[in-house]
């Protein structure tokens, strides 16, 4: 019997979704080199943050199972310059019971939808190379493209690690 498949839905303002976001967020910074964060994000952080990207227009999912809210995805902005306006980059984690369940996918593919639906045109990926092929292979199941690596740009618990940059185009669907 299978399970079924997760609710992806928009971060309710004044819910416990930021402050389960916060927890997610937490395993990620002290426990893996995911991401290049050094000290965890609070949940004032994550409420800021959230807001800033609703005043945006873009995107803050998350994906609901019958034990809770299993992860989290939301596109920001690129850069700052203007030029960038419409490209994103995306964001997506899973609490570490949840991954390998297909959340991830449905996250990423509910973030490229409703980040279309803003106006986006480019969304880019930045991935940390740690060595699991999971996140890269997530992506270009989705469409995105390799655009490039650049090698040892963080150093994260004693180790330097290479992002790899991943493309995809949201004018063609």
């Amino acid at each position: 019997m299978s399970a079924l498949p997760p609710a992806i839905r928009p971060v309710a303002p004044g819910s416990a979704d930021l402050a389960t976001v916060t927890v997610i967020m937490e395993h990620y910074v002290k426990h893996t080199v995911a991401t290049f964060n050094e000290i965890p994000p609070t949940a004032d952080d994550w409420v800021q943050r959230h807001a800033d990207l609703a005043a945006r227009g873009l995107p803050f999912l998350v994906a609901e199972t019958a034990g809770g809210v299993a992860g989290f995805a939301y596109a920001a902005p690129w850069r700052q310059q203007t030029a960038y306006r419409y490209t994103v980059e995306c964001t997506v984690y899973l609490a570490p019971e949840a991954t390998g369940q297909g959340i991830g996918s449905a996250l990423l593919t509910e973030l490229v939808d409703r980040s279309i639906a803003a106006g986006c045109r480019q969304m880019i990926a930045v991935i940390a190379d740690t060595g699991n092929p999971a996140s890269v292979a997530l992506h270009r199941r989705l469409g995105f493209a390799d655009a490039g690596r650049l090698h040892a740009v963080g150093l994260k618990h004693g180790r330097w690690i290479d992002t790899v940059l991943m493309q995809r185009d949201l004018t063609t669907g």
